[in-house]
């Protein structure tokens, strides 16, 4: 059974065809899907997909850091006082400056807001970064001595940041179709830094669909592209990378077994 720890098959770019993406996933030999939030508008499409599917897809509750506003305090009430209680985690939560950084300050208050729901509520959380390493471990650092586990999703960085990252020991690497790219810088940071069993399996989509698929939209049924690639690279068999990724994403996240 795979895991896709990180996927938006609740937006718009599956409106025409969601039960045919989620029956290719089961196809594929996916037993769940975390689903993680983005915004308010997002929050409803999100729990219908849910409500549907509820045997394989799961929500997550967050305030993307791309969606951070001025009002950022009123939308996380909002969110945090969501009916919905069957959450699995916090995400998808973060700090991304790569385009704009106009909100830089309210960024960094929302996600250590939403790291304090996490700790509260005792759940993993889903960590978006771009453009802000240094921001992020800061925040990490501080929060250090709470326990928190997690992913570090779309993960893309250096072999020294992966280090930095790991050692926080309750977190893990969320690795997708980037690692199929030709130019990608993964396959070797992985190999000089990164073990197995601290990585997790995923597929952003409807983004950043693998190598064969690369250019079209992405869904959850690729993701055997990105267990073939890291078999590969780990001089292991696809089953063994289902085995560790899985077993990983369900001490995680351990309400996929109930």
């Amino acid at each position: 059974m795979i895991i896709d720890t990180h996927t938006h098959i609740y937006t718009e770019e599956f409106h025409a065809d969601r039960a045919d993406v989620v029956g290719r996933a089961r196809a594929a030999g996916i037993g769940h899907m975390l689903l993680p939030n983005i915004n308010q508008a997002s929050l409803a499409p999100l729990l219908d997909t849910c409500r549907t599917w509820p045997d394989c897809c799961h929500p997550l509750i967050g305030l993307h850091p791309e969606d951070v506003r001025e009002d950022y305090a009123e939308v996380l009430k909002e969110l945090k006082g969501s009916e919905e209680a069957s959450f699995i985690g916090i995400g998808e939560i973060g700090l991304d400056f790569y385009w704009d950084v106009t909100y830089k300050t309210e960024q960094l208050h929302a996600f250590e807001q939403q790291l304090g729901w996490a700790a509260e509520c005792r759940l993993p959380v889903v960590i978006h970064s771009r453009a802000a390493f240094d921001e992020l471990y800061a925040i990490m650092e501080s929060v250090r001595g709470e326990e928190l586990t997690g992913i570090f999703h779309c993960f893309g960085g250096t072999a020294e940041e992966a280090e930095a990252l790991l050692s926080f020991p309750g977190f893990v690497l969320g690795i997708g179709g980037a690692l199929t790219y030709k130019k990608s810088s993964l396959p070797e940071v992985l190999r000089a830094a990164v073990p197995l069993n601290r990585i997790v399996v995923e597929t952003d989509a409807p983004y950043l669909a693998p190598v064969p698929h690369r250019g079209k939209r992405n869904e959850p049924s690729y993701i055997v592209e990105v267990v073939q690639r890291l078999a590969a690279l780990y001089d292991t068999t696809p089953d063994a990378v289902v085995a560790q990724t899985t077993a990983t994403a369900l001490r995680l996240f351990p309400t996929l077994l109930a």
